[in-house]
């Protein structure tokens, strides 16, 4: 062993040899060249997404038309008032077909029967189509 470093002592407390043609890569570029390389660039993206659930918008039977056709009834009555309501919809998924329900609280603003919009005061609009369940302490009254 004493003899490979003796090979070597004429050069071995040598400078490292800098190119004078080009500067040295820095530490980052030189760590990138060993990262992993993504041959399918989006695809986590697209399973990811196309495994994502969604659910199927649920048909209303008569009667449970007719129970929210009462309960608006009632809350277009009491506009004014700006009722507290909680709202059960389906909202429609944007990037696939299907979506999910959501539950929201908060409190009514307007009810526009042309456009068939329930407007919240936090702005929130909520096709009227839509709606699986509306629940207000108002229904318990006339119910």
């Amino acid at each position: 062993m004493n003899e490979d470093i003796q090979r070597y002592d004429d050069i071995i407390h040598l400078p490292h040899p800098e190119p004078s043609t080009h500067p040295r890569m820095t530490m980052e570029n030189r760590a990138a060249q060993f990262s992993p390389f993504a041959a399918l660039t989006g695809y986590d993206e697209a399973t990811r997404e196309e495994a994502r659930l969604t659910d199927e918008k649920k048909e209303l039977s008569d009667d449970m038309i007719e129970m929210l056709d009462a309960r608006l009834a009632v809350l277009e009555q009491h506009l004014k008032e700006h009722p507290s309501i909680t709202v059960t919809y389906f909202h429609q998924d944007e990037k696939k077909s299907g979506g999910r329900y959501i539950t929201v609280s908060g409190n009514l603003k307007n009810l526009d029967g042309v456009k068939r919009i329930l407007h919240m005061t936090d702005n929130t609009k909520i096709p009227i189509e839509n709606i699986r369940l509306i629940e207000c302490d108002l229904f318990r009254i006339f119910e």
